[in-house]
């Protein structure tokens, strides 16, 4: 399908770039161009009057457990471990695939509403989730949560074989849940996998200060040291949350090549703390930003998440200079990109994939316009999502005042299964 967009703000995330007027055309899922207005005798399929909104790049959610949703608002204002140990395991080892395929579905739902093109998701069943996001028209990067109780290093090996060709939509990197579920000999499997297929590992590093204390009493080491000693970023990858880190482990995590995916809403919420986003930033550390799963946190909202970002930091150095919106921005576009090892989704430019929101600035939060990074990150909300679009297919719009939806199953229907499974499994 070609679909040319017409009569737009145009941000493209590129280094140095402003906020321009003009136009985006795009064949099938690729972006063929991006400028100027031009007179052109081409056909397209559709022709979408922006109306002088702004589009911009596809935001990225950079750590979720889109399944989760089943826990929304079940399982709240305990600590972390508690909170993991007697809220979240024991009923997650109640669903099956058939459920985390459904509330996969009422998490995409949620995704679109944001803005959000891509997904870096860590939960169990990979198989039906793949095939959940790839029903749904949603891009995913799937990292494995392996851990002593479930998902085997073999497992994992067998998903980044299997999965990372089966649809454009829908790719596998190795990783697992984190050091504290894991046994030394199940992350040295893990890091031979790595060493193997060359590739990065994802995981959760340093969330709580217990976690930490723990780690250094089992090993005499901080997380990331441990993990780091242990060979598991030989090629790289990116720690989730990140919260509780020394200047020691920042040299770590320069030195191996290991990108930070920070979440203020969950950590806040959970009490973790906050995480020192402007040094990681200031050592040169690419950061970007996930919801987390919506049992802790408890939205996919990636608005929200940016403010919680921005202000968090600002709070935590104790400057209002620190990390400016235009830096947000980055983290949920272009940085979140290349973290979750999908760099053509990064900008809007030739050749890159069409996975693009355009936002409603005609609303009261986004008037006047000053600086629209700035309303973007410090006002901006869900509700100025006129449109999502993931390789080259419109899953969202409200172009006339109301929600449409464009998936294979009506959003009631996916309610209503959501709910039965909640009904079963929590009672």
């Amino acid at each position: 399908m070609k679909i040319r967009i017409v009569n737009a703000r145009i941000l493209t995330m590129e280094e140095g770039s402003e906020v321009f007027q003009g136009e985006i055309q795009i064949s099938g899922s690729r972006i063929t161009y991006v400028g100027a207005p031009v007179e052109t005798q081409e056909v397209f399929d559709r022709v979408i009057d922006a109306k002088q909104n702004l589009v911009l790049p596809g935001f990225k959610n950079a750590h979720t457990h889109s399944a989760m949703t089943f826990l929304r608002s079940s399982a709240d204002d305990l600590p972390l471990l508690e909170w993991l140990n007697e809220q979240v395991f024991p009923f997650e080892a109640k669903l099956t695939a058939d459920d985390i395929y459904w509330l996969s579905k009422l998490a995409i739902l949620e995704y679109a509403t944001s803005g959000i093109t891509a997904v870096m998701e860590m939960y169990m069943e990979p198989e039906a989730i793949a095939q959940s996001f790839e029903e749904m028209g949603m891009r995913i990067v799937q990292v494995g949560a392996a851990n002593n109780f479930s998902q085997s290093t073999e497992l994992v090996e067998h998903w980044l074989n299997t999965l990372n060709n089966q649809s454009e939509l829908t790719s596998f990197r190795i990783g697992f849940h984190a050091e504290y579920t894991c046994s030394e000999d199940f992350i040295e499997r893990i890091a031979d996998i790595a060493a193997r297929h060359k590739e990065p590992v994802f995981t959760h590093i340093s969330e709580g200060q217990p976690e930490v204390d723990e780690c250094i009493g089992r090993y005499g080491m901080t997380p990331v040291a441990f993990l780091v000693k242990k060979g598991i970023f030989q090629y790289g990858g990116a720690g989730y949350h990140l919260v509780h880190t020394t200047p020691g482990d920042i040299e770590l995590l320069k030195e191996n090549g290991i990108a930070v995916v920070t979440n203020s809403g969950s950590n806040m919420k959970l009490a973790s703390g906050t995480a020192p986003i402007e040094d990681y930033l200031k050592a040169g550390i690419p950061v970007a930003i996930g919801t987390d799963g919506p049992a802790s946190n408890n939205c996919l909202d990636i608005f929200r998440e940016m403010f919680l970002t921005t202000g968090m930091a600002k709070l935590r150095a104790g400057s209002a200079a620190a990390l400016p919106a235009r830096e947000v921005l980055k983290m949920v576009t272009c940085s979140a990109a290349r973290i979750m090892t999908i760099p053509d989704a990064d900008v809007l430019a030739p050749g890159k994939l069409a996975d693009l929101v355009m936002i409603d600035l005609n609303q009261p939060n986004m008037q006047p316009i000053n600086k629209i990074d700035c309303n973007l990150v410090y006002s901006g909300s869900k509700q100025n999502v006129l449109m999502t679009m993931v390789h080259g297919k419109v899953l969202y719009d409200q172009f006339d005042g109301r929600q449409h939806f464009h998936f294979p199953q009506e959003p009631e229907e996916i309610y209503e299964t959501c709910q039965k499974i909640r009904d079963r499994i929590l009672g």
